[in-house]
């Protein structure tokens, strides 16, 4: 469970990054981490070291190149009693990351679980590896580093009771928690020699090269996908002892907020401070200087910051705050106009980007050619937990203490907006109330920062309120899709033709052009998976007038909700089961081949070598049939009631969801039961992996029916959960059923966290189609229908 650590110099009540998976003694696990009785095993590799292919046991797992398992940089401890710390370096926000890898080290080298305690890594990227918690890839890039890690640890185990027992290391074989001696016969001889007992001369063991390790088999998993284990917090999350980042407590800590402009890039011009400075609690009031220059990145937008006893009193001082800010140009900025410019730009030839075939020919022998237009708002990131970090500087040194999934790109730019040396910098990383890709910036931290060097060095926690949290986001985009079908005489669908326009997350990174770039246009745009012979993507320009950023599943958001909208729109207007028309579409089982399907030579496939990590239409239209059978598909309903069915390839995994949907008599729109089914390779935690899905259909009701940001005047009109509105208890999905496609070992681990979102919305919008007739092509479509 989450402890509370002291400080040596003083006391300090900060969230441990120490946490234990059973209620076990924790004495003698720091010291064993820590002293120099204990063994320390570590491994380092870069993203780059997960793109290698996968090799079958008894290498197994992804390919890990030379010199890559070594001893600086720690994951692994093992103190005197036996107890086993395991470093985690991924931020934890509910996805369990925190305990499944850590269950990928302790099954390879035969821990038992219950012994094994998890110590929170600080942001340091050259020592743990890449630590950007998003893109589900935490166990896509890095179940082999941990294999390796656990596999090594076991076989230096096994030798350190080799030499002890003066036998060959062949007739010493770890499992649960100790290295038990065999025979020649490869039996048990009843001697055994416990982990604690080893640990110390097992650290003057070499650790084995990577071409020398053997990892386990499939079959000798004890952990890895073989059965229900709960992350490690879940106890202190349930009853409210877990640590977050507003917990964080430091001697002579002040408490602050920051008034921000409403329009981006908007100065203060003057401001008067003489109120605020009178109320209660308050001490000091300080300019925040903002980042002006384009790209802007992750850099605070600027503001006038209260400094003051308590959140409260700071939050009082900001109201009594008089400030002029200066007129920009995205004060003209208006959700209302700006779709119809986005909507007008979609009707007219864009920026090839996709082009299979001959569509202007497909197009102009169609009998029939079907359009369809689909809007999204921009969206909020929103997490329960608003975001917080609590700075110290002292002795030229800076501590940040927050919920943050990027740590290390953080510190990097503490350390440049503090002018210090990055080895004086240490960001310290406590539980997620929530993420969603809004705490991969850390604007939010460069504020802390800043305010602790304007009061001399002070701890501060600077906190931010829901408000300031919905209308200073860095949102998910606002978009438009078209899409128009060519179907010939036989009822065939021959061409496909997609128009996106949506301002760019890349305008966040350099100067905004208004066109997509390779990763955005490869989230359910390019590589549309149809065996149609005839196929055009085109993008269309629209600028970015906010800052844009990344959102759960990011682009596949609004690309999903488009493409399985429409396919069942065609199917309609064709007399076809969708499910049956979606299945045609996808065509023959087969990897497409991006060349010969002409996709653009930079197509971006989440990272990932396509040899090893290919568009699979198999697998694809195996989750849309596993669905359509668990929810009963075809199946008469009442009246009001109906099924919609979508699916979609994203972060490397395949889901598709069936949602059955009843329309109350006042219109209301329920959600009763829905189907998920998930191929996302081999799996490590099914427990975690239907907690996902889950949590998906929940966001994805809220992406579907209830939530939207919209801009007047350059400022976003939302400010709460009043009107920026989510799922809640009075209208949620009543039931998920929750199927994971079994994948043996050396099948790619695919994302989790995130492609269970994209299909809901569709399948949702479907469903509303055939319980009611009216068709719903804007997001959010609302929880009631006219």
């Amino acid at each position: 469970m989450l402890q509370y650590m002291k400080a040596e110099a003083d006391q300090v009540r900060v969230p441990a990054i120490d946490a234990e998976i059973s209620n076990v003694s924790r004495r003698g696990v720091l010291s064993g981490l820590l002293g120099a009785t204990g063994l320390v095993l570590s491994v380092r590799f870069s993203p780059a070291d997960a793109l290698e292919h996968l090799k079958p046991y008894p290498t197994g797992g992804l390919k890990m190149p030379d010199g890559v398992v070594s001893n600086p940089h720690v994951f692994i401890a093992i103190a005197p009693s036996g107890d086993v710390t395991i470093v985690t370096h991924r931020s934890e926000m509910g996805t369990g990351i925190r305990t499944s890898l850590p269950m990928v080290v302790a099954d390879e080298m035969c821990a038992d679980w219950s012994r094994v305690h998890l110590l929170q890594a600080p942001g340091d990227e050259p020592k743990y590896g890449n630590q950007d918690t998003d893109g589900s890839r935490s166990m896509r890039h890095f179940i082999q580093p941990m294999r390796q890690c656990g596999a090594a640890m076991r076989q230096m185990l096994e030798a350190a009771a080799a030499a002890k027992w003066g036998v060959d290391v062949s007739l010493c074989r770890a499992r649960n928690h100790e290295v038990a001696l065999l025979d020649k016969d490869e039996k048990e001889t009843g001697k055994v020699l416990k982990f604690g007992e080893l640990a110390e001369a097992a650290m003057a063991v070499p650790v084995p090269a990577p071409e020398a390790i053997l990892y386990k088999s499939p079959d000798e998993f004890t952990l890895m996908g073989k059965g229900e284990v709960q992350i490690a917090d879940l106890h202190d999350i349930t009853v409210g002892k877990a640590g977050y980042g507003a917990d964080v407590r430091l001697p002579g800590m002040k408490y602050a907020v920051v008034a921000r402009p409403s329009v981006l890039g908007s100065k203060v011009k003057s401001y008067d401070a003489a109120a605020a400075l009178k109320v209660p609690g308050v001490h000091s009031v300080h300019e925040i200087e903002g980042i002006f220059t384009v790209p802007r990145k992750f850099g605070q937008l600027g503001g006038i910051a209260v400094v003051a006893d308590t959140t409260y009193a700071a939050m009082q001082g900001r109201d009594a705050l008089t400030i002029e800010w200066t007129d920009v140009d995205n004060a003209s900025y208006d959700s209302v106009a700006f779709t119809k410019e986005m909507s007008e730009t979609a009707a007219k030839p864009g920026k090839v980007l996709r082009n299979q075939g001959d569509p202007d020919a497909a197009f102009a022998s169609a009998k029939d050619v079907i359009t369809a237009e689909y809007h999204g708002q921009h969206l909020a990131q929103a997490p329960m937990e608003p975001l917080v970090a609590v700075a110290r500087i002292a002795d030229g040194k800076a501590e940040i203490w927050s919920s943050v999934q990027s740590p290390y790109g953080a510190r990097k730019d503490v350390a440049e907006a503090l002018k210090m040396p990055l080895e004086n910098v240490t960001v310290h990383v406590s539980l997620l109330g929530g993420g969603f890709g809004r705490k991969s910036k850390w604007d939010f931290m460069l504020e802390a920062a800043l305010l602790s060097q304007k009061i001399g060095g002070a701890p501060v926690l600077l906190q931010w309120t829901r408000e300031d949290d919905i209308q200073h986001s860095f949102y998910h985009t606002t978009s438009v899709e078209r899409i128009e079908v060519a179907v010939n005489d036989a009822g065939k669908v021959t061409g496909w033709r997609h128009r996106t326009v949506s301002p760019s997350i890349v305008s966040t990174f350099k100067q905004d052009d208004g066109y997509q770039f390779p990763i955005e246009y490869g989230m359910g745009f390019v590589d549309v998976p149809f065996d149609v012979p005839n196929i055009r993507c085109e993008n269309g320009q629209a600028m970015a007038h906010t800052r844009i950023g990344w959102f759960r599943s990011v682009s596949n958001v609004q690309r999903a909700f488009a493409v399985q909208s429409a396919v069942s729109e065609v199917a309609h207007k064709l007399g076809r089961d969708p499910k049956d028309f979606l299945l045609e579409l996808i065509g023959p089982d087969r990897a497409i081949d991006p060349k010969t399907s002409g996709f653009p030579d930079d197509f971006w496939n989440y990272g990932e070598p396509y040899e090893e990590f290919p568009i699979n239409t198999a697998r694809l239209k195996n989750v849309i049939r596993v669905a359509a059978e668990k929810a009963g598909w075809g199946k008469t309903l009442p009246a009001r009631q109906g099924m919609g069915i979508a699916a979609h390839r994203s972060f490397a995994s395949y889901v598709a969801s069936v949602v059955h949907v009843r329309i109350d008599d006042d219109g209301t729109i329920r959600v009763p039961h829905v189907t998920s089914v998930v191929d996302c390779g081999f799996h490590v935690n099914p427990e975690r992996i239907r907690s996902q899905m889950e949590g998906a259909a929940v966001m994805g009701m809220s992406n579907a029916l209830y939530s939207g940001i919209t801009f007047k005047n350059g400022a976003v009109e939302q400010s709460n959960y009043f009107d920026y509105n989510v799922t809640r208890m009075s209208n949620f999905p009543e039931n998920v059923a929750v199927h994971i496609i079994d994948a043996p070992w050396g099948v790619h681990a695919g994302g989790v966290g995130e492609p269970g979102v994209p299909p809901f919305a569709p399948a949702l919008a479907n469903a509303i189609f055939a319980a009611s007739g009216k068709r719903l092509r804007n997001l959010p479509m609302g929880d009631k229908l006219a």
